[in-house]
């Protein structure tokens, strides 16, 4: 097998179209996060972003997007922003991970969602953990109330209750599935950004290149990959919005915020359900959330899909060994405390603390 490698922007047209084939030949690699479009976003705004190509038979058969740094640090493309990660390949190809990590120059290669099918990548697995998914059907409903009482009759009754509410005392409640209005996505991060730091987490809106990041990718209108920024307004004031990627049939849940001014309302789980609602409308067949315990994924979800983490090394190289020493014991902490629920309690309380401290 020979293998390739150049930066995603200077992939040629025909390759960027086997890329798209390949994702659509297997539901494993339909996950927006998978397709060019991200990776050339991420070296757009980041400017370490490589993609090798391996071809077989001088076709191109396979798609390895990722990040290289100093002394061959590789990392999974959008490390912490990116959901889902994979080698994306066509069925039946067989690869292998040190033959790999040898064209790419990398000593070593983290990842912290790779998908269960990766194989050759298995025996560097540190931890393979949950990541809920629902399954969407465009059912045949005429309206999003009948819908709502079919697929959650438990929640119903509560939900259209405080949609009635917010309409009466704020405005009237509307939904818009994909909003083109560049301030209402400002407006989501500046949500964002005083959420995490009222819960004490680091705030990702305050590095410049995520920002530019999203505001990229909201741009972004094609096939394999669109940018949708969703919105509950009450009248004409936002008060709830998603911004995440979708591919053909795959939603990814992505950042998620509100206006604390409306908590008594819910607004993030009134989006939630209406932002699902509105997908299966358009012909999404998976809504992913993502690895991570959330109680709204719990009863949302119709199943579990598995994501690893792990390092994939080169045999007995320095550089490589010595990355996991420093990697591998912060990861291993924060799966304990979130495998945890007590420790995870104290711990969002602790941060709670500092983010209040901080404020």
């Amino acid at each position: 097998m020979k293998i390739t490698t150049c930066r995603p922007e200077e992939l040629s047209t025909a390759l960027r179209g086997a890329w798209h084939e390949t994702m659509d030949q297997s539901p494993d690699y339909q996950n927006p996060f998978l397709a060019p479009e991200f990776a050339t976003a991420v070296g757009r705004h980041r400017g370490r972003a490589q993609v090798a190509v391996l071809h077989e038979g001088g076709e191109p058969v396979g798609f390895f997007p990722y990040e290289k740094g100093p002394l061959g640090v590789g990392r999974a493309i959008g490390l912490g922003l990116s959901d889902c990660q994979a080698l994306v390949h066509r069925p039946g190809i067989g690869w292998d991970a040190q033959e790999l990590l040898r064209a790419c120059g990398l000593a070593v290669f983290e990842f912290d969602h790779l998908v269960e099918e990766q194989k050759p990548f298995s025996r560097y697995v540190t931890g393979t953990f949950a990541s809920p998914v629902l399954d969407l059907k465009d059912g045949g409903h005429d309206s999003y109330e009948e819908w709502l009482r079919a697929a959650y009759p438990g929640q119903a009754k509560t939900t259209l209750k405080k949609e009635r509410r917010l309409t009466r005392n704020v405005g009237e409640m509307r939904f818009v599935y994909d909003e083109r209005d560049p301030e209402v996505l400002r407006r989501l991060m500046t949500w964002k950004s005083a959420q995490y730091r009222r819960t004490g987490r680091m705030d990702r809106f305050a590095r410049p290149w995520i920002v530019a990041l999203a505001e990229h990718l909201f741009h972004v209108r094609e096939d394999h990959f669109n940018g949708v920024l969703s919105v509950v307004y009450a009248g004409d004031r936002p008060v709830a919005a998603h911004f995440g990627p979708t591919s053909r049939t795959v939603f990814a849940a992505w950042f998620t915020a509100y206006d604390p001014e409306f908590s008594y309302y819910s607004p993030g789980l009134l989006m939630h359900l209406r932002m699902v609602e509105a997908a299966g409308r358009q012909g999404i067949r998976l809504m992913d959330w993502g690895r991570g315990e959330k109680e709204y994924k719990d009863w949302l979800k119709t199943r579990e899909l598995r994501v690893s983490e792990g390092f994939a090394a080169r045999h007995a190289h320095p550089v490589a060994t010595a990355h996991r020493l420093w990697r591998r014991p912060v990861r291993g902490l924060r799966n304990t405390v979130n495998a945890h629920p007590e420790l995870r309690e104290r711990a969002d309380r602790l941060l709670k603390t500092a983010g209040s401290l901080r404020k």
